[in-house]
């Protein structure tokens, strides 16, 4: 029979091992409020161990992308983060190369990111800042998850995927594995409900932060999600808890 001081130095080093062990967790679709972002990762305290997947959509419509893309520089500082391409980062780059995509850019949210940064020109914003929106990819793959903004098309391989799809695509419970088998995690399509929308084969955690609803973020092991809003109120939901 084990000694009570023992026991108690194995469960304390149980406990320090779960707290150090690397998470994979994907955040949804911030779209510019960075009060949201700030209460989500208070909680999930993102470490250097951790790889932290932000799913595109991080600025426009919100008040405050250029606050939304220094806190997801600084999380990049101190995790693995991987950005992914959103609809709305595409919009921007698009704008950035082209003039004349800059009046859809405008009516899709771009003039909200235009007055955080107190300028009326994409060129203007800042250059660290840019350059983290060119760093982002189209999606990241894992063993067993595929991480994208918005959609895929079910008999293509990942780099076959059409950026119409990548960037557009809605995800809905009609939605189909992907040939691959593995778990794919989306943003995107807002979900109303404010509750992750979890198919088996695909993931949305799009909880529509934008519209006043939650911003979602889910640890693929443990299933735990967080969840905040633009108030800066703050839950942990674990497996199973969100229904």
């Amino acid at each position: 029979m084990q000694k009570p001081k023992q026991l108690l130095k194995r469960l304390s080093q149980g406990w320090d091992e779960l707290k150090m062990a690397a998470r994979t967790i994907a955040i949804g679709d911030i779209h510019g409020y960075s009060t949201a972002l700030r209460a989500l990762l208070a909680i999930i305290s993102p470490t250097s161990e951790d790889t932290v997947i932000q799913l595109g959509d991080a600025i426009d419509r919100g008040t405050d992308s250029q606050g939304v893309l220094e806190l997801l520089i600084r999380v990049a500082e101190q995790s693995n983060l991987i950005f992914v391409k959103g609809n709305h980062e595409e919009l921007l780059l698009n704008a950035l190369d082209d003039a004349a995509a800059l009046p859809r850019w405008l009516r899709n949210g771009g003039n909200s990111t235009l007055e955080s940064y107190g300028c009326a020109d994409p060129t203007e914003i800042s250059e660290k800042h840019l350059k983290f929106v060119r760093s982002a990819i189209d999606y990241y793959e894992t063993e067993r998850f595929v991480f994208l903004h918005a959609g895929y098309v079910e008999n293509l391989e990942l780099n076959e995927q059409p950026a119409l799809a990548l960037r557009w695509r809605v995800t809905n419970k009609n939605t189909p594995p992907h040939l691959s088998g593995k778990t794919v995690v989306t943003g995107h399509t807002p979900q109303l409900s404010g509750k992750v929308l979890d198919l088996g084969h695909v993931i949305c955690i799009d909880t529509n932060c934008v519209h006043g609803g939650w911003l979602s973020a889910i640890d693929m092991e443990s299933r735990t999600v967080w969840q905040a809003n633009n108030r800066g109120e703050a839950y942990v939901y674990l497996k199973g808890q969100q229904c």
